[in-house]
């Protein structure tokens, strides 16, 4: 069985200069039976969706295996700081809530030293010694599709580019989902 859509992965893995980064892949792809396990461990369920992973030996093996069905790069403060303010929820009881209430945050994150959204979003940013909870508080971003999607498929692939590494160009396509 030939996979077409797999493109071959070089062994050099391309890492940020500072190691305190997190990465941000949103999926552009659909995936293949194999590759689902993988990309439901990374919280990224449906097609343009996004999560913040922490930099580590497996979450590079992870991306080594779902690089062909996502875009993935290091945002910068400002992306993070739109993505959260604009589409950031998280799970009270079994409903999605939107992050824009700061008791909200500090009742379920103040534990941690998070009492507002700013602490969220720098907490995020710079992968501190509450990631992991704060990153879980977080739901996955649900990205908008443009308006042009549906109709031309084409040019969206376009707009977007192909799957893979971008470094700091995922900035771009945090704008153009966001």
């Amino acid at each position: 069985m030939t996979y077409f859509c797999m493109q071959p992965f070089s062994d050099s893995f391309p890492l940020p200069e500072n190691p305190d980064q997190c990465l941000w892949p949103p999926r552009i792809k659909g995936v293949s039976p194999k590759v689902r396990k993988v990309v439901q461990m990374m919280r990224l369920r449906k097609i343009f969706s996004g999560a913040f992973i922490k930099i580590n030996k497996t979450s590079v093996a992870m991306m080594k295996v779902v690089e062909p069905y996502v875009a993935w790069g290091f945002p910068n403060l400002k992306s993070v700081r739109e993505l959260i303010l604009k589409r950031g929820q998280t799970r009270i009881g079994r409903r999605r809530v939107p992050l824009t209430d700061n008791a909200l945050i500090e009742q379920h994150m103040g534990k941690h030293g998070i009492i507002c959204l700013e602490d969220l979003i720098h907490e995020i940013f710079s992968v501190g010694r509450s990631f992991r909870p704060a990153n879980n508080f977080l739901l996955p971003f649900r990205l908008s599709v443009p308006r042009h999607a549906a109709r031309d498929k084409a040019g969206l692939l376009k707009d977007l580019g192909g799957p893979g590494f971008r470094g700091a160009d995922i900035n771009a396509i945090v704008r153009l989902l966001n």
